[in-house]
């Protein structure tokens, strides 16, 4: 006997979505919040993910992959029979979210701070009754930032300006309204490019106005080596370079649970420059 009812939902642009509830056969277009469905439990009902969800490693290697977060396959979610789909709006293309639309219900995540984070952790717990495993990491997660918020004392009084590189040919760094600033925030640290939105290309007029003290070398989306950090070496001299593990500073779902002792790991290295 099907026990599912009927709910309506928000998602975090405002859209109403109804939904059988709990959903039973869940496509997960975001990588973050494929991992975050994991820690919920969902193994038996998530049934699509991207090639970019790579965490965990065994849903990675088992579950029918539907393209990446740009370029979906649509035929291949439509075999699928999905219930629910999660996707972002920062990192899924407008235009093919909105097919899906037409033909089964999208909750959509928009994700610019922790609380945003949070809220949509909240809510997919929610949505897919694991309303307390949600609350549980909700829990940790706050946790870990109220203890990284004393470690990062010292480092907003010396006022640190950092850059944080996500690109390369052009240079491109997370400014102002993006997850990364809000991380940075948190850690103490100022945005060297803070004045900036979203994510601007840098010239290096403008990386010489801007001065940072610390650039951030991201493992992705772009995977900073070490012939990149000589490249801007050579345009900043007097500039600290340290890379860093992207996941920690831009996935917002339960890899949240590491990140604030991560955050911790990156304030003793800039520290000990």
């Amino acid at each position: 006997m099907n026990n599912q009812h009927t709910r309506l939902f928000i998602d975090q642009l405002g859209r109403k979505i109804e939904l059988h509830i709990p959903p039973s056969r869940i496509i997960s277009l975001v990588p973050s919040q494929t991992e975050l469905l994991f820690h919920l439990g969902l193994a038996n009902e998530v049934v699509g993910i991207t090639k970019f969800c790579v965490h965990p490693e065994n849903w990675f290697h088992t579950k029918t992959r539907i393209g990446g977060t740009k370029q979906l396959h649509i035929e291949k979610i439509r075999a699928l029979h999905p219930d629910l789909i999660l996707a972002n709006k920062e990192e899924n293309e407008q235009s093919q979210i909105e097919q899906l639309m037409q033909e089964f219900p999208v909750w959509i995540s928009d994700v610019h701070t922790l609380s945003d984070a949070l809220e949509m952790i909240y809510w997919v717990g929610e949505i897919t009754q694991r309303r307390r495993s949600a609350e549980h990491i909700i829990k940790q997660i706050k946790a870990g930032f109220d203890q990284l918020e004393e470690w990062a004392q010292p480092i907003i009084q010396q006022q640190i300006r950092v850059a944080y590189l996500i690109w390369y040919r052009p240079w491109m760094v997370a400014a102002s309204d993006t997850f990364i600033d809000d991380m940075l925030h948190r850690c103490g640290f100022v945005n060297a490019f803070g004045e900036l939105s979203r994510y601007p290309q840098i010239t290096e007029n403008m990386w010489r106005e801007a001065q940072p003290d610390i650039v951030l070398l991201s493992s992705e989306p772009f995977p900073f080596q070490p012939k990149h950090q000589a490249a801007l070496q050579a345009i900043l001299p007097h500039a600290k370079m340290i890379f860093v593990d992207g996941e920690m500073f831009s996935w917002y779902g339960s890899r949240l649970l590491q990140s604030p002792a991560y955050f911790q790991q990156v304030i003793q290295k800039i520290s000990q420059l």
